[in-house]
């Protein structure tokens, strides 16, 4: 208890001090997971609106292969990616491993599901009649969409809030992508890993404390979309 006490009362002075090396992890962290959620939103809300809507042979097939790659391992994602930029790889020329594009990459991958699945879901709520009285009205597939994307907008919202909250505690894919490389790709989970292992636990602390203040922004701003998405449908 001494030792967490201390190490807490040391990373509160850290914080407060706004440590040029603590402010850079914060800064990577959001950065990349930001990136990698606009991303992922700009590949998975279309996708789940168009998955949501169409009906075609075999839609069971790929909504049960979408639900099952929530469940993908970060190291699944790490080595796969990792196959294909390493040196050898297809990729390989972009010189594009140890970077943080590299992590955006993985944690794309990891995330469009996620963002997919829940615009599925949120959409699927939505009465039916509002589809039918757009198509009623004359409206074209993409102005259908769009209304149907108004009516689910804290829902889709909501999934990327999630989507956010996923990234940013994720530590597999940083660490095989990256490579923790200091001053470059360096992630509050991974520094996180790496003072653990040094036995050096305030800057491990101070940056646990930031990323469990953005967990629980994240997770208000979830409930917060959520409850209106219930609202709306009330």
């Amino acid at each position: 208890m001494e030792l967490l006490r201390d190490s807490l009362l040391s990373a509160v002075v850290l914080l407060m001090q706004l440590d040029p090396e603590l402010l850079f992890i914060i800064w990577v962290s959001v950065k990349v997971s930001a990136l990698s959620t606009l991303i992922a939103s700009i590949i998975g809300i279309p996708a789940g609106l168009l998955l949501a809507q169409a009906v075609f042979p075999g839609k069971r097939i790929v909504l049960t292969c979408l639900n099952t790659l929530l469940a993908l391992p970060t190291v699944v994602i790490g080595l796969v990616v990792y196959a294909f930029i390493s040196r050898r790889g297809t990729f390989g020329s972009f010189g594009l491993l140890y970077t943080q594009e590299a992590i955006i990459i993985g944690q794309i991958i990891l995330v469009v599901p996620l963002v997919t699945s829940l615009t599925i879901a949120a959409v699927s709520k939505l009465d039916e009649r509002y589809r039918l009285s757009a198509m009623t009205l004359g409206a074209d597939r993409v102005q259908t969409a769009l209304v149907i994307f108004k009516e689910a907008r804290f829902g889709i919202v909501a999934a990327v809030v999630a989507a956010f909250g996923r990234v940013i505690a994720e530590v597999g894919i940083g660490m095989m992508l990256g490579g923790n490389a200091k001053g470059f790709t360096r992630t509050m989970t991974t520094a996180m890993a790496l003072e653990y292992d040094k036995g050096e636990y305030v800057l491990a602390v101070a940056l646990g404390v930031v990323l469990m203040s953005i967990a629980f922004g994240v997770n208000m701003l979830f409930h917060f979309f959520q409850g209106r998405t219930r609202t709306d449908a009330l």
